[in-house]
């Protein structure tokens, strides 16, 4: 072998060996925190509750999901429905059930030609029409896992906590598909949990999270970011969140449950709204998020330039099984606790789709941007 050749072969056996260790910190520092997460049953007396859901349009959400939220087995809570320009049938329905429920309390928006908004302002519409202190944020098209998704999110609250993360599956279905959607949900979901739970809280999905109402007032609700459409949700944790304020609750009660993409064009879009918020993330969050997937981009690339190379198969074999071996470990605990265990098997072939999947994300929005939060 020429000496060049061999002095190549080093560096990228080095390069290899630095990505690995880096791989594996991060899975035995941050991720071993949720695969390893133990629970506590303990209780307190119950606090009231505001929950908010926005909807727009989510006529049929609505009729199959609102009962199990109305229907949550707690002493005193109100449920803030904000009726967002729909043009279905919501609003009558809404207003029947408003006769019905003395706890339901609907918010309506008009749409207006020269005033075009985003789910912000129907969410801070929401939070100022909520009576109580404690927010409990939910989508239309959710449902909570159990009737006692209310109380177990909840009772997170204390002196210190602020913020409550919660976990936003969705459903299971056949195909392809819906394996890529919900590993892409567990598997950002582990990383915010994890993070969490070491101290460095950076995001939250609405679909499931709680947090108190003087947080939002105190930090102009989201004033700093309302100019992007998205970011109700990881943006405003991203800027409140802290290592003393801020908890996670993954019991699978506590659970909400959605109703997943039908089709790759309508994932992709969904995803492209949701990744447009990342780049406005404090700099040490993006660092850390932009470290573990560089280490993970680079290790495969150096596995692949060795075989290029020809190094020795059965040492560039057992180094990919040794790293594939722990993240399987680490990975399948943590899809244990959210319920995803299901999708172990196909961990070596996701994790390859994730590191393609999202540089693609990423030239899209720089091509266009998404325009309306639904």
């Amino acid at each position: 072998m020429p000496e060049h050749i061999e002095l190549l072969t080093l560096i990228i056996l080095i390069v290899c060996g630095v990505m690995l260790l880096t791989n594996l910190f991060y899975y035995f520092y941050f991720f071993s925190r949720l695969a390893f997460h133990k629970e506590i049953y303990a209780t307190k007396d119950p606090e009231p509750v505001s929950i908010i859901i926005c909807a727009r349009n989510e006529i049929k959400n609505l009729k199959k999901h609102i009962y199990s939220v109305l229907d949550q087995v707690y002493p005193e809570f109100q449920v803030v429905v904000v009726n967002d320009c729909s043009w279905d049938e919501s609003e009558d329905f809404l207003k029947d059930l408003e006769t019905q429920y003395s706890n339901l309390k609907v918010v309506t928006i008009i749409e207006q030609e020269k005033y075009q908004h985003g789910k912000k302002f129907a969410l801070t519409l929401g939070i100022k029409a909520a009576k109580y202190d404690l927010l409990l944020l939910t989508d239309a098209d959710c449902v909570p896992a159990s009737k006692n998704w209310l109380f177990n999110m909840q009772n997170n609250f204390n002196e210190k906590t602020s913020i409550v993360l919660g976990y936003g599956a969705y459903a299971r279905k056949k195909g392809i598909l819906n394996r890529l959607i919900r590993y892409d949900t567990f598997h950002n979901a582990m990383q915010y949990l994890s993070y969490a739970k070491t101290g460095i809280p950076y995001m939250g999905v609405g679909r499931n999270l709680a947090y108190r109402k003087d947080l939002f007032f105190n930090v102009k609700g989201f004033a700093s970011h309302n100019h992007l459409l998205s970011g109700d949700d990881d943006l405003f944790i991203n800027e409140v969140a802290n290592d003393n304020n801020t908890v996670i609750e993954i019991k699978p009660v506590a659970f909400t449950i959605s109703e997943p993409k039908t089709s790759f064009g309508a994932w992709f879009k969904q995803k492209k709204r949701h990744t447009t918020t990342g780049r406005y993330y404090k700099s040490n969050h993006k660092t850390l998020l932009g470290i573990y997937y560089i280490s993970n981009l680079i290790f495969y690339l150096s596995l692949i330039t060795l075989i290029i190379l020809k190094f020795d198969w059965m040492i560039i074999l057992g180094t990919y099984l040794f790293r594939l071996i722990i993240q399987v470990w680490i990975f399948g605990m943590a899809m244990s606790r959210l319920k995803e265990l299901d999708l172990i098997m196909l961990i070596p072939f996701l994790d390859v789709f994730l590191l393609l999947f999202y540089p693609i994300l990423a030239v899209s929005n720089l091509i266009s941007k998404p325009r309306i939060w639904k």
